[in-house]
């Protein structure tokens, strides 16, 4: 009876904290966008639906460490103040047995935040970063790729000097085949045009070189010529935002062919797939916190455990964020730097467990 009275405590405040915080979210973004709704002439189907529904995915899960230790530190701030939690502990149940509902309920929200990470968000996010391109920014301002230098397959390098998306053209643009350490041969082009009806690049004013190994050089050049290359424009503007739309499996292909490519924004796919995991496993760190900082009946009421759970839980956050930087910065790698939050927060977790009995 107190591990269902404590995970149907849990798991409604939760959700009912989440409802109130998205309502309230979701009114604010109106407010501030509806300029570009008007002005952009949105639907309102397209507003609703493409938008915000899934929006709230997104937000639910980005923010869900700071749902839960709020409301760990909130119903069992409550529990202790009437008396509850001290009535249970009385009764010879152990410190340790009563984190079990806790515990299982924690379990159910990282499992709820991992499966909204691997199947849904992704699809999620498509859909709404469309709708941001088409109603909230301005195409013409899409960046220009410079100095591009990519390895598409195992000896086959390509450069391109500068890329416009204008006219999805590469200009200055080489591809060069080597084996065994050796350059066998190199094709220049004035420009190089993506044609989407075939699926291919077109060459404009080619120039190709090929060398033997007796030391002569056959050369061919042209007007146009077309070539399948492995190779498509989105691999010009592949960024922060495009790793949140791909599957867990499409995820793990691009860091194989970002890592073949000796690609830098490898770092940004790298990113992710460590978030999506290390985020959900918070939920248990922040619960034994929450716990530990709260069962304890104190005078004034549940006004400072709700602060300070709110403080910790936005110092996780901005945490979780920061490390990021280390990635960019080439101080840590992905793996560690991602849970290194987790991993700060899990000793502090430990401590505040190991003195809550006291």
């Amino acid at each position: 009876k107190i591990d269902a009275y404590i995970v149907s405590k849990f798991i409604t405040t939760f959700f009912i904290a989440l409802l109130l915080i998205i309502g309230i979210v979701i009114i604010f973004d109106i407010s501030e966008k509806i300029d570009n709704f008007v002005a952009k002439e949105a639907p309102l189907k397209a507003i609703v639906f493409d938008y915000y529904l899934n929006f709230i995915p997104y937000f639910m899960n980005m923010f869900s460490p700071l749902f839960v230790f709020i409301t760990v530190i909130f119903f069992t701030s409550k529990m202790a103040a009437d008396s509850e939690i001290v009535a249970i502990l009385s009764c010879g149940i152990s410190f340790h047995r009563l984190m079990v509902p806790y515990m299982f309920s924690a379990t159910l929200i990282a499992i709820l935040s991992l499966c909204l990470n691997l199947f849904i968000i992704p699809d999620a996010n498509k859909t709404r970063l469309e709708f941001e391109e088409q109603y909230f920014k301005n195409s013409k301002t899409k960046s220009v790729g410079r100095n591009v230098h990519y390895q598409i397959a195992p000896g086959e390098f390509v450069y391109a000097e500068s890329f416009s998306a204008w006219n999805n053209t590469a200009y200055r643009f080489t591809l060069e085949k080597i084996e065994n350490n050796t350059l066998v041969s190199k094709l220049s082009a004035e420009t190089a045009v993506y044609n989407d009806k075939k699926g291919c690049w077109t060459l404009k004013k080619y120039f190709i070189r090929e060398y033997n190994e007796d030391l002569t050089d056959k050369i061919r050049s042209g007007r146009q010529i077309d070539t399948v290359l492995a190779l498509s424009v989105n691999d010009f503007y592949l960024n922060e935002k495009t790793v949140e739309t791909l599957t867990y499996e499409e995820l793990n292909t691009m860091i194989a062919t970002q890592r073949m490519r000796g690609d830098g924004n490898v770092k940004y796919a790298l990113i992710e797939k460590n978030t999506r995991f290390a985020l959900p496993f918070s939920a248990f760190i922040l619960t034994i916190m929450g716990v530990a900082l709260s069962s304890k009946k104190r005078r004034g009421g549940i006004g400072w455990n709700i602060g300070l759970g709110i403080g910790l839980a936005f110092t996780y956050i901005l945490f979780l964020k920061f490390s990021q930087m280390f990635v960019y910065t080439d101080t840590l790698p992905p793996a560690v730097a991602l849970w290194l939050p987790n991993m700060v927060f899990a000793v502090i977790a430990g401590f505040l467990y190991k003195i809550a009995p006291k």
